[in-house]
């Protein structure tokens, strides 16, 4: 998994409930674990800005519910700072499902999505509306 040009902050744990910002059919996502989280023992796994996530859908299309997936956090509530000294926060907290490769499953994302998501998902990043 490459860097990021930024200090990302881990505001989002286990049972977080998010937006799922495409068209793939699920509206609403809670995150159950993190892709190469590690952590003291009894610890809440954490996600932050351009982490892989493993989702169950909560809300959506029926035969997209109760279904476990892969997610890219795409927007996050919690203030970041990247290495310039700029400060980022989002208006909620939004996902986008990928599949093993990382690769997204949808063919739009609504929103912007976050520079940090352009450089380690480009292919995200490329249907995304903007990049801030």
């Amino acid at each position: 998994m490459n860097a990021i040009n930024a200090s990302p902050v881990r505001g989002l744990t286990q049972k977080t409930r998010c937006l799922c910002t495409d068209n793939s059919g699920a509206k609403e996502v809670e995150i159950i674990s993190v892709f190469g989280f590690k952590s003291r023992k009894k610890m809440y796994p954490k996600a932050g800005i351009a982490d892989l996530v493993n989702v169950v859908v909560k809300k959506g299309k029926p035969e997209m519910r109760k279904k476990v997936e892969r997610a890219v956090v795409v927007r996050v509530r919690k203030e970041y700072r990247r290495r310039d000294g700029m400060r980022i926060a989002f208006e909620d907290n939004a996902v986008v499902l990928v599949d093993e490769k990382g690769l997204p499953k949808a063919s739009e994302v609504k929103g912007v999505v976050a520079k940090e998501v352009a450089e380690r998902y480009p292919k995200v990043a490329g249907l995304a509306q903007a990049v801030l």
